[in-house]
């Protein structure tokens, strides 16, 4: 298949299109530096706020995934997020919709579900509130009869670039160099889903799942402390310490003040200090069945990780 994929040179969105190739698929990787990626099949250098672009792009295209999304905590203009995650879908659903595209699949979030013991999700920043409009959209696009795929994966992790799309590798990062404060909800519990899992998943929903059907791709739930305990025997650093969710929230409040008056992004907000005192465990039992979903231990995709930030082999990856 001839497969757009937007937000290719994301850090999903690169796997992804490792994977697509992999799997003998020719991917077109659409996002504004694309050209600049090297990555494998065609690249178009664009926007998902260009609708007439995104249109260009599917023609010629047999499915298309729909990975682009604005990942952050903040931005100075929030109507940032509403354009790329609301409306970038809306794009995408008319650009597949005027192809004649019959295979479509878009990553959601696990910040789009509600957490454990609550009902309905929380909107606590603004990438929150608009991956669950975008959501909304999509579930609509569902039952306008669209051949839409929703995949919601937990708290994606591996090795590559430590940006915002790759949290617990960044935190890991930092809290290797002695950057990385503490932890809010220490024993508050995620998903970690490896990213070569996630990816890998994307590719089966496009070749093989049902048109109108969504999927949790949870990983193993674990508290958050979880992955320092395997970093503290691994490589020998001290547990991070545990912050208290008030004085996250006031840290959070001063360092919003800050951002507003500086017009550089908050270290934390109060939102994000909600979501990390929240638990967040997932299911892949569906996946597992229709999709070959995989769960990688996370021990095992921790020590990957360890090893490409400490620049050493460490647990299993030591050399016998």
């Amino acid at each position: 298949m001839r497969v757009l994929v937007t937000g290719g040179t994301g850090y999903l969105g690169r796997s992804i299109v490792r994977a697509l190739a992999a799997r003998g698929h020719e991917p077109v990787v659409f996002a504004r530096t694309a050209t600049r990626a090297g990555l494998p099949g065609t690249a178009v250098d664009a926007d998902v706020r260009d609708r007439a672009a995104l249109a260009a792009a599917a023609r010629g295209c047999d499915a298309l995934c729909h990975s682009a999304a604005l990942v952050s905590v903040w931005r100075a203009n929030p109507r940032e997020f509403d354009d790329i995650n609301v409306g970038g879908l809306e794009h995408a659903l008319d650009a597949a919709r005027e192809a004649g595209l019959t295979r479509v699949v878009y990553t959601s979030s696990f910040l789009a579900r509600p957490p454990a013991g609550m009902h309905a999700p929380l909107r606590t920043n603004d990438y929150q509130r608009t991956k669950i409009a975008a959501n909304a959209v999509a579930r609509r696009a569902q039952e306008a009869g669209a051949p839409l795929v929703i995949l919601y994966p937990g708290v994606i992790y591996g090795p590559g670039v430590m940006s915002e799309g790759n949290l617990i590798g960044r935190m890991l990062s930092d809290h290797c160099s002695g950057r990385l404060p503490g932890l809010i909800g220490a024993d508050r519990v995620w998903s970690y889903a490896w990213i070569e899992d996630v990816a890998a998943a994307h590719v089966a929903a496009l070749e093989h799942a049902a048109p109108a059907a969504h999927y949790e791709l949870g990983g193993e739930n674990a508290p958050q402390m979880r992955p320092f305990e395997i970093a503290r025997r691994e490589i020998g650093t001290r547990l991070p310490r545990r912050l208290p969710l008030w004085l996250a929230r006031v840290i959070g409040t001063a360092e919003e003040i800050r951002a507003r008056l500086t017009g550089r992004a908050p270290l934390l907000t109060r939102g994000t200090a909600e979501i990390f005192a929240c638990d967040w465990p997932m299911e892949h039992q569906a996946a597992r069945r229709d999709l070959g979903f995989r769960v990688t231990p996370l021990e095992d995709g921790i020590t990957r990780v360890l090893a490409e930030i400490s620049g050493r082999p460490t647990g299993r990856n030591r050399p016998t």
